[in-house]
């Protein structure tokens, strides 16, 4: 967890190496992990089911999101059962929609009526945030990852949607689902994240590591920042003749 000034927040890792998630779930900073099928393919992942479970394991107890990826509703279901099945740490992945757009809230109830615990995601609409609140009860253990970095592609303020999930939240009382800030684009996300008091934020090791430059003397930086332009100019053999 990270804390600065009174705001704190979860940190979540993203990725689908297998080396950097046992070393991630070592580090005490780090509270949980997400991957998705994109991640996998981009690591050179081949056979989903293998990678799933040595993730499982990998992750050492610590809270693990794996994504189901059929468009048939009733197939969703029963890799959710199969990905839930793998450990007690699981929270299965399903998007708010398939792929043809057809809402997957039948899906959703199914599974947290079975007490399988779900992350929803791929959500990005306030009436997306609507609909993940009507599927879930008092007693639903379940993450809404909210892709705040998509929204801010779109010129709009991400910390406005987490709000007004906040209070949704609030008033249907659901204190075991929790909003994870997704897509995250940049370190300042975090601090963007924590003061909206969002309770999570997934984000790959490459972000994750700048935040200790917390604070950190900007007149220092600068000069750092010259540094490293000098030493890459002398490296490369660069002249202006």
């Amino acid at each position: 967890m990270f804390n600065f000034d009174t705001h704190k927040i979860k940190i979540f890792t993203d990725g689908a190496n297998l080396d950097s998630i046992i070393k991630l779930a070592k580090d005490d900073f780090i509270d949980g992990i997400t991957t998705n099928p994109t991640l996998m393919r981009r690591s050179g992942v081949t056979n989903y089911m293998t990678f799933a479970n040595s993730a499982v394991k990998a992750s050492q107890g610590k809270s693990i999101s794996l994504e189901v990826f059929s468009d048939n509703l009733d197939i969703m279901i029963d890799q959710a059962r199969i990905l839930s099945g793998l450990g007690k740490s699981v929270y299965v992945k399903i998007p708010i929609t398939n792929s043809q757009g057809e809402p997957t809230s039948s899906v959703i109830k199914q599974l947290l009526n079975e007490n399988i615990k779900v992350n929803i995601t791929a959500v990005l609409s306030y009436s997306q945030i609507d609909e993940c609140i009507r599927n879930l009860q008092g007693n639903s253990f379940a993450y809404i990852s909210i892709f705040a970095g998509r929204i801010a592609d779109t010129g709009l303020n991400p910390s406005l949607f987490i709000d007004y999930a906040i209070n949704k939240l609030k008033d249907k009382h659901l204190n075991n689902v929790e909003l994870i800030w997704a897509s995250t684009r940049e370190v300042y996300n975090i601090y963007e994240a924590a003061k909206v008091g969002c309770n999570i934020i997934t984000a790959p090791p490459e972000i994750i590591k700048k935040i200790k430059l917390y604070n950190y003397d900007l007149n220092k930086l600068s000069l750092e920042t010259v540094q490293m332009f000098k030493s890459d100019s002398d490296s490369a053999g660069y002249s202006i003749n």
